[in-house]
């Protein structure tokens, strides 16, 4: 149910007004500078509902999982090591497709720890574009209720699932970013692998049995003399058809932002900030699986985020903690995310 993934966050140096000034041969017009940096600010005002459903009504893309300092892809050559935790506490009353079968009032608590890392390469390509990859391995634990129909509508009854294992391995092939003045361009190639612990008849699989394939981009604008930063990602999720369940989601829409201020403490650097997030489920769920036709629900939500970052020479460390709560949904859980995240960039 749960799947995680996220890479390298580029070192800050002592002093804000000392950081390394940004490199690259692209140069954003004015206009644009102008046009992003409000499209930032209003998302994160607005915050508007969104489409998010598809099989046991998520998805490999979880909210908070690409929109913050944490999240950038690094500009800096060396390696990265990224442990991150997740807990998901949710609810939902309407009927819900599940590996266990058509499910109403279900409840589910998931704690999922993820271990990954990635390397970014010395030499640029592509008109100066910074190259990393990436890879992520979770490991969750759930505990999963709710009121299952039998087969062919058959009688109702009440299951509860205490699962752990492994969930779906997240390879991050192609990792660019293009640095120029204050702004970071980047594109990102995310792929999400069936690995994962998965049953066909339990309530509760911390796999989702299919690919996804999430080509995403983003804008990142950081001053480094006031330490205001923003940061946008939009994405596109196209998944596979379970193979157990004969289930295919919709592909996913997905826009992710944050605004974040970096204080200076001490040697170390303290980020206080908000991220909000919209997604969209965009075609339909399809297969004999899918006995709910469209199946198209909805989420959005908006949280605080807190940060730590605390150089050491060339390297860092920086941990994030944030919460965020869906504001508003419809057939999928409603819920709470609160994420931690730790990178430590050599």
């Amino acid at each position: 149910m749960v799947g995680v993934m996220n890479w390298g966050v580029r070192p800050p140096s002592r002093e804000i007004k000392k950081m390394p000034k940004p490199s690259g041969v692209d140069r954003i017009p004015p206009s644009w500078k102008s046009l992003l940096a409000s499209a930032m600010l209003l998302f994160l005002v607005a915050s508007p509902q969104a489409v998010n459903a598809g099989e046991a009504g998520t998805s490999h893309v979880m909210p908070g999982a690409t929109a913050t300092l944490t999240d950038l892809p690094s500009s800096a050559p060396g390696p990265f090591f990224k442990p991150m935790y997740l807990n998901y506490n949710g609810k939902a009353s309407a009927r819900i497709p599940t590996s266990a079968g058509l499910t109403t009032n279900l409840e589910a608590i998931a704690n999922t720890l993820a271990m990954g890392g990635g390397y970014t390469f010395e030499k640029t390509v592509l008109g100066g574009a910074h190259y990393s990859f990436a890879a992520f391995l979770p490991y969750t634990w759930m505990d999963v209720s709710g009121n299952v129909q039998g087969p062919d509508g058959g009688a109702v009854a009440r299951v509860n699932n205490e699962v752990s294992g492994f969930g779906d391995l997240t390879v991050v092939p192609l990792m660019l970013a293009w640095k120029t003045g204050h702004w970071q361009l980047d594109t990102m190639l995310p792929v999400y692998a069936p690995t994962g612990s998965y049953e066909k008849g339990r309530l509760g699989n911390p796999g989702l049995n299919y690919w996804t394939f999430d080509p995403n981009v983003g804008a990142a604008y950081s001053n480094k003399k006031s330490g205001f930063n923003a940061m946008l990602r939009l994405g596109y999720a196209l998944n596979t058809e379970n193979s157990a369940t004969d289930y295919q989601s919709g592909s996913l829409f997905h826009f992710e932002g944050a605004i974040q201020q970096i204080l200076p403490v001490g040697s170390s650097f303290l980020t206080l900030g908000a991220e909000g997030f919209y997604f969209e489920q965009v075609t339909d769920d399809s297969g004999s699986g899918a006995v709910l036709g469209r199946f198209k629900g909805m989420t959005a939500g908006l949280g605080p985020v807190l940060g730590y970052i605390h150089p050491f020479g060339k390297r860092s460390l920086v941990v994030e903690l944030k919460w965020l709560a869906e504001l508003d949904t419809k057939n999928r859980l409603d819920g709470d995310y609160i994420w931690l995240k730790l990178v430590y960039k050599l």
